[in-house]
């Protein structure tokens, strides 16, 4: 080897190459600081890097021999050696140099095992750990002295258990570190997740080596898991709600149903795991038959189903389950293209509504239209009528006498006389015929399609069935009569409200007659053909 420069102290940022494996592997560095017995460089990673190589500066002569003294990060201290310390093994003599190159690797690995973020203990078929990465004594706080010590793989359990390092229960450790050896010395290589006091989650995974020792290898999965106990959260708390959920991916294939859907659908969990479609799920719900249809029209209308579901139109819609059951049904687009769908049973509100609408139109007592209702329809009819020219007659009906049954036997007793009247009505009317209470005892009778000598048919039917028909209330047994004003709509009638005014007159007719009679309403001659 040539003889070396002497090199001026100081001299700094000089390019230079770490020469090794007999000139085999070389790697560029940056030489910081150097003198006459050494040098600190900096290179892009000290993997690779065996404890003795040559250093090389372009311009500064030839390779210098040099031993690794301490390490920094990316940063080596270098100390020089002379070239007899440093000469390589002659070529002579194979058998050292492959020794030479198999232990530099194996530096290598190791030093790429200690930089890695995983955990990683290497252990004999003796269970004792021949290497332990500098990321497991890090997690499980272990010294470097204990970790040198080539310690037994029971004694890093017992470490793990003396630091309270598991979040297992003191009357549970024992058998907790015995289980964790039993898997490892049997090779198992399920992975085992590791829950921590320190709150983290650990996921430890146990390989063969082919000389009979294992490799295992810890992995930090808090967020994973983290996630995992999140969602997991979620499906428990979806479980319980009331309405029922449907999550489809972009394919309209399903990932999760709450229990609410799986019982109504009947899907199984493991049903489920296959993902089915949401076709597949509405065509082989058991209450599929309950469509009143089979064979192609089932087929279309199912199809529309997926079709609403695919285009999210309509966001909202209304449907009805075989045991009439109201639901509503939301369809929202997801974040992934997904299709979200709940299902709310609104059968109460449903149900509260129409319950509403029909205090809003109908006489509790009687069943009746009320007042308001009777004349919105009738005011339908009267529409049609002049547009059609077709007949069309009003009834008013009074109880005779109303006032004097309320005083002699009670309102419970009157009440039982405005049902009474009402029914008669009920059962005297047509399908076409409007049939309201307008307040107290007075009702009205709208009959479309009908002459003045029809209505009075219509009239005397009911009123006979009235007179008739005896009560029994609270012991008493007592009947009533009615009285009627009948009048027919003509074209000089401004509206419903003076055709019923025609049919008041025609009442009051009656009432005056004696009652219990059926009156038509007759218009008064004019003026002058009255004086004639």
């Amino acid at each position: 080897m040539s003889e070396q420069k002497s090199i001026p102290p100081g001299r700094i940022l000089l390019a230079g190459k770490v020469i090794s494996n007999f000139g085999q592997s070389s790697i560029d560095c940056v030489v910081r600081r150097i003198s006459d017995h050494g040098a600190t460089i900096t290179v892009e990673s000290p993997l690779g890097i065996p404890p003795h190589f040559h250093l090389l500066i372009p311009g500064e002569g030839a390779p210098r021999p040099c031993k690794r003294v301490w390490q920094s990060g990316e940063e080596l201290g270098l100390e020089f050696e002379t070239a007899d310390a440093a000469r390589e093994e002659p070529a002579t003599q194979p058998e050292r140099r492959g020794d030479s190159i198999l232990r530099s690797q194996t530096l290598a690995l190791r030093s790429a095992l200690d930089e890695i973020r995983e955990g990683v203990v290497l252990l004999d078929r003796d269970m004792r750990a021949q290497f332990i990465n500098r990321a497991f004594r890090r997690l499980w706080d272990v010294p470097d002295a204990m970790a040198d010590r080539k310690p037994a793989f029971v004694a890093l359990m017992y470490h793990g258990r003396d630091t309270h390092a598991y979040e297992v229960a003191d009357a549970d450790l024992d058998a907790y570190v015995a289980e964790r050896i039993r898997l490892v010395r049997a090779g198992d290589p399920t992975p085992v997740v590791l829950r921590r006091s320190k709150g983290d989650v650990l996921r430890m995974e146990c390989a063969v080596l082919p000389d009979g020792g294992r490799m295992l290898n810890y992995s930090d999965v808090t967020e994973i898991v983290r996630h995992a106990d999140e969602l997991e959260g979620l499906r428990n708390a979806f479980d319980r709600i009331s309405d029922g959920v449907l999550l489809l991916d972009a394919d309209l294939k399903a990932q999760f149903l709450n229990r609410k859907m799986r019982d109504y659908w009947g899907v199984t969990e493991q049903q489920l795991a296959t993902h089915p479609s949401y076709l597949e799920l509405i065509s082989n719900a058991p209450h599929v038959h309950s469509y009143g249809m089979a064979g192609e029209p089932r087929d279309a209308f199912l199809a529309s189903r997926v079709e609403a579901v695919r285009s999210a139109s309509p966001a909202v819609r209304d449907a009805h389950t075989p045991d009439g059951r109201h639901v509503r049904v939301h369809c929202s687009v997801t974040a992934n293209g997904g299709r979200m769908l709940t299902y709310c049973d609104v059968t109460d509100l449903v149900n509260n509504a129409e319950q509403l609408e029909k205090l809003a139109t109908i006489d509790s007592m009687t069943n009746l239209y009320n007042r308001r209702q009777f004349m919105i329809s009738a005011n339908a009819e009267w529409n049609r009528f002049q547009r059609y020219q077709r007949p069309l007659s009003l009834l008013a009906i009074d109880i005779d006498h109303f006032k004097s049954v309320n005083d002699r036997f009670g309102h419970a007793v009157g009440d039982e006389a405005i049902i009474s009247v009402a029914a008669a009505c009920l059962s005297g009317k047509r399908g076409s015929d409007i049939v309201g209470r307008l307040g107290g005892e007075e009702f009205a009778m709208l009959l479309p399609e009908t002459d003045m000598a029809q209505a009075e048919i219509v009239a005397e039917r009911i009123r006979e069935q009235i007179a008739g028909h005896f009560l029994t209330v609270h012991k008493v047994r007592f009947n009533v009569t009615i009285s009627v004003g009948i009048a027919a709509a003509t074209i000089s009638m401004s509206g419903i409200d003076a055709l019923l005014r025609c049919a008041d007159d025609a009442l009051y007719q009656a009432k005056g007659a004696g009652r219990n009679r059926v009156v038509k309403y007759v218009a008064p001659l004019e003026a002058n053909l009255a004086a004639e």
